[in-house]
């Protein structure tokens, strides 16, 4: 099991912002993955889908959760740093709890 932070609106790919900014965000949140995943020790299949179930607390009732799955990118391909592997072989699956403080996403890598 991962647990991050709740990620920022600013990962959304419909957020706006010069791209230089929005990309020392995303390099920050792709590095935190990435040392998070290697944290846990996790391993993925040698091949075939990788499931990935991400269960996402919000820190409150602000934003939705059509958006939420799009702030996953960096965070995904540090996984796929960290497992290296292609991200085009997850397959997620999301889960949405109520709001709580501060807020964080865990992430879970099934067998």
């Amino acid at each position: 099991m991962i647990s991050l932070p709740f990620p920022p609106s600013s990962l959304s790919g419909h957020a706006k912002g010069h791209w230089h900014g929005k990309a020392a965000v995303t390099a920050k949140w792709r590095a935190w993955a990435k040392a998070a995943a290697l944290a846990a020790k996790v391993q993925a299949p040698a091949t075939g889908d990788i499931l990935v179930r991400v269960k996402f607390t919000p820190p409150d009732r602000r934003g939705d959760r059509v958006n939420f799955p799009n702030r996953m990118k960096p965070i995904f391909d540090g996984l796929a740093d960290a497992l290296k592997v292609n991200d085009s072989r997850f397959l997620p699956s999301f889960e949405f709890a109520a709001p709580e403080k501060p807020g964080r996403i865990e992430i879970e890598i099934l067998p």
